[in-house]
């Protein structure tokens, strides 16, 4: 595992005082991204992505304007208040422009695990180079989140295989594949397979040891 593929001992982690208080106010930076607790107006920009990319998600049709309002307000607002959330969500800034959002969702506070999820701005990852830069940036300050701020144990991914570049970007970060679901979903009328892939916690240990 190479998880130092896309960091560097430049790599530095700050505070803010606003999110998710489970996540005394995380905010990790690596030379211009930064990763930080989601925000409410985040959420126009994030519809826009998903519907767009409807096929890289488990997403049956277009969200509604409607639609992503209650989410927002019925499952992410009241998660930043709570001490064991369902889920953490993160945005991805590039120069403090917005480029992606992702984080930990159907985290199990009793097993230490959740799933990954990443969303790429859908201009963006049209470079497939781009995404994988970007995809790989955003896993590695995400593990900083996961084991460090949150102590959970194991973090895992779940992607369709036909999004190879996606794939090699998840191993490259660190994540060890684990199995395939086999033709799990379709895509366009072709069934696809998903690849599970997971980090466990003394893995990235390994490589980022606590300071002495």
């Amino acid at each position: 595992m190479d998880f130092k593929k896309f960091t560097s001992p430049n790599t530095s982690f700050s505070s803010s005082s606003s999110g998710y208080i489970i996540l005394k106010g995380f905010n990790a930076q690596f030379r211009d991204y930064t990763l930080s607790s989601i925000r409410m107006e985040d959420s126009e920009k994030i519809m826009e992505w998903r519907n767009d990319q409807i096929s890289a998600l488990r997403q049956s049709e277009p969200l509604t304007a409607n639609d992503q309002k209650k989410y927002f307000t019925d499952i992410v607002k009241p998660s930043f208040s709570q001490k064991k959330p369902d889920l953490v969500l993160l945005r991805l800034t590039y120069e403090n422009v917005l480029i992606g959002y992702g984080g930990l969702v159907h985290i199990n506070w009793t097993d230490l695990k959740a799933e990954v999820s990443f969303l790429l701005d859908t201009e963006r990852g049209k470079d497939t180079f781009q995404y994988g830069r970007d995809c790989s940036i955003f896993l590695n300050l995400l593990m900083k989140c996961a084991f460090d701020t949150l102590g959970l144990n194991k973090i895992n991914t779940y992607s369709y295989a036909h999004r190879s570049y996606h794939i090699n970007a998840v191993e490259a970060s660190g994540f060890r594949r684990e199995g395939v679901f086999r033709e799990d979903t379709k895509v366009n009328g072709e069934w696809v397979d998903a690849i599970i892939a997971s980090c466990l916690k003394s893995e990235y240990l390994k490589q980022f040891p606590p300071p002495q």
